[in-house]
């Protein structure tokens, strides 16, 4: 059934929609902000009244984004309960999950090439989800001994890096495509590997 247009409300919020709708089936810069006032039900002219531009507006949708991603995996992380290495093993399926119910706002934050200090409230939203895996890793790098121990901040970015690659290339397949295996695995063999190396799992026998 096709969406109707824009009536009353929120207008604001009405083209942060149309805009995610437009990124997640054409990307980031697939789309006009005429395009998505049109999708919204209303004029050009009116989305100046709330964004200065396209960027201005992709950059609303990843701030978003950010909250709904931050959200996640604080609850995932559940203040490292019941363990530290249960709850980073949650984080990280966190950040799969993300990337599949959220394909439009995973897009702006990653994909669309804007920087997230551009604006206070993004940069903020940016800092705050980067906070969890930083906390997280933080927790994690206390179980391992001093001399071994690497920086929270590169235990934090590894797992990053390692997340955001199987998402790229293995959780935002097109329909009919097949991967090895499936992201999950990916996910959880790969960081089982990473905490292995660094004596925080036993090693297989």
């Amino acid at each position: 059934m096709p969406k109707q247009g824009y009536h009353h409300g929120n207008l604001r919020q009405a083209l942060v929609e149309a805009a995610l709708d437009l990124i997640e089936t054409r990307g980031p810069q697939g789309f006009t902000l005429s395009e998505a006032a049109k999708s919204a039900g209303v004029t050009p002219a009116a989305v100046y009244r709330h964004f200065e531009g396209r960027d201005d507006l992709i950059a609303e949708c990843a701030r978003q984004g950010y909250a709904i991603f931050a959200d996640l995996m604080e609850h995932a992380w559940a203040g490292g309960q019941p363990s530290a290495l249960v709850a980073f093993g949650a984080v990280g399926r966190a950040y799969l999950a993300f990337a599949r119910r959220f394909p439009g706002h995973y897009t702006a934050m990653f994909e669309a090439g804007l920087s997230p200090n551009r604006a206070p409230l993004l940069a903020q939203a940016a800092e705050r989800a980067e906070a969890v895996m930083a906390q997280a890793a933080e927790a994690l790098s206390r179980h391992i001994p001093e001399a071994r121990r690497p920086p929270a901040a590169m235990f934090s970015a590894h797992v990053w890096a390692l997340s955001h690659g199987v998402v790229e290339l293995y959780g935002r397949a097109a329909p009919g495509t097949r991967a090895p295996f499936s992201p999950d695995d990916l996910l959880e063999t790969g960081i089982g590997i990473y905490l292995r190396g660094l004596g925080l799992i036993a090693a297989d026998t």
